[in-house]
């Protein structure tokens, strides 16, 4: 959880989990007519509320800088093939799957009317659904790195993140060849993209860990007012917009001599499981839960302050207030474009919510992103007696996919591949 410089109403659908082994890619003729968004832009609210689809062609992918939908299915997998012709055939098929899904369309040849004795191309729960601004956003993670030959093409951006201190992760929640970020305004459309990617690589690729996501924390729309996270804060309410070139072009996107030239135009993702203890917290005073984030309840003003975008007065804060530790006047500046999400996972065997914050960042380069903002959080951040980081996954995520032609990992892997 940081602090950085900078609608679709809860779905009528409970969540569904993973199913089936898959089949091929059928055909990828395109869907019907949608009305589009730019990827990266902002978007019209009546455009969100229809449900419309987001762009899925640009210089960069469709769910970074993109506004943020209300649900989430986040997905890391692990790869079993070694063989590399597989391997891209495997990405060129979730690309045009991909293509499809966020279009409103259906897999290959859709979910009925083939034939009677094969599976279909797609598993159907999403028929007759909008859009809702699904967007489907890739990752590849260090140890990906460690095959197809493909060691001498990891950035150096792309670090092992180090143990900061208080760290508990849990191994079966941590890393990862591969990410798939599925974003959408209705969890049915989001988790039926993952299930068919999962099954279209079956025997490729397999789940090593996913996370299901509900009620963003954070917002990329200019001048929105911030989502509250499950301590009742708002946290993040000067999170870069995505309208804001400058600053994308500064601290997200990666810029040409930045590292190896098939990252320019992506950016780099960290994933934080953060369990948050909710019933410590529900047993802690207004006053203190305010002074621990530096922020008035209410509003979500800075202290001292009486609106939720005034400029903070750190001083006015407690030395170890989040607020005050996080922001970019503390850190030499450092700022990252947050995507987090609430989660609620059960129980943890011992009447205590399982639940807190699924934390996403997006940054030019970990190493003068997250990490050093991390660090220092970890030192001494008063909001760590009530949070701990139980998961972690770090992966660089390439730039867009240009055309009809292109494919995702296409200027890792080379066209010849």
């Amino acid at each position: 959880m940081t602090e950085t410089q900078g609608g679709h109403s809860p779905s009528r659908r409970a969540l569904i989990g993973w199913g089936g082994a898959g089949l091929a890619l059928g055909a990828a003729a395109a869907g019907g007519a949608v009305a589009m968004t730019r990827a990266g832009q902002d978007a019209d609210p009546a455009a969100a509320e229809a449900g419309t689809a987001v762009g899925f062609h640009g210089a960069h992918q469709a769910g970074i800088a993109t506004p943020v939908q209300d649900r989430l299915h986040f997905a890391a997998f692990d790869v079993k093939t070694d063989d590399r012709a597989a391997f891209v055939r495997l990405l060129k098929d979730w690309t045009a799957a991909a293509r499809r899904m966020t279009a409103g369309g259906t897999v290959g040849a859709g979910a009925y009317g083939g034939l009677a004795e094969a599976p279909p191309d797609d598993t159907g729960e999403a028929l007759g659904l909008r859009p809702s601004r699904l967007t489907l956003t890739v990752g590849f993670g260090p140890s990906l790195f460690d095959r197809f030959g493909l060691a001498d093409r990891r950035p150096a951006s792309l670090v092992d993140l180090p143990k900061f201190p208080g760290d508990n992760l849990d191994r079966a929640r941590t890393g990862g060849d591969l990410c798939v970020q599925a974003c959408a305004d209705d969890p049915q459309v989001a988790v039926h993209a993952i299930r068919n990617l999962a099954r279209i690589g079956f025997g490729k690729v397999a789940v090593r860990w996913s996370q299901l996501g509900f009620g963003k924390t954070s917002s990329t729309t200019p001048d929105a007012q911030t989502p509250r996270n499950l301590f009742g804060f708002k946290d993040g309410t000067r999170n870069i917009a995505g309208t804001e070139t400058d600053r994308l072009s500064r601290f997200v996107w990666v810029g040409d001599g930045d590292g190896p030239a098939w990252m320019t135009g992506g950016s780099y993702l960290v994933a934080r499981r953060i369990r948050m203890n909710i019933e410590t917290w529900d047993r802690t005073s207004l006053q203190e839960q305010e002074d621990v984030f530096g922020r008035d309840k209410g509003e979500g003003a800075p202290a001292g302050k009486p609106k939720e975008h005034d400029e903070p007065f750190l001083k006015a804060m407690k030395p170890t207030a989040h607020v005050r530790l996080a922001h970019p006047d503390a850190n030499d500046g450092v700022t990252i474009l947050r995507r987090g999400y609430s989660f609620t996972d059960g129980t943890d065997g011992l009447g205590r919510l399982d639940a807190g914050l699924f934390f996403l960042a997006y940054q030019r380069d970990p190493r003068t992103g997250f990490i050093p903002l991390q660090r220092r959080l970890a030192a001494s951040d008063a909001l760590n007696e009530y949070i701990q980081h139980v998961g972690s996954a770090v992966f660089a995520i390439p730039p867009g996919v240009r055309d009809a032609d292109d494919w995702w990992g296409r200027t890792l892997l080379t066209e010849e591949a």
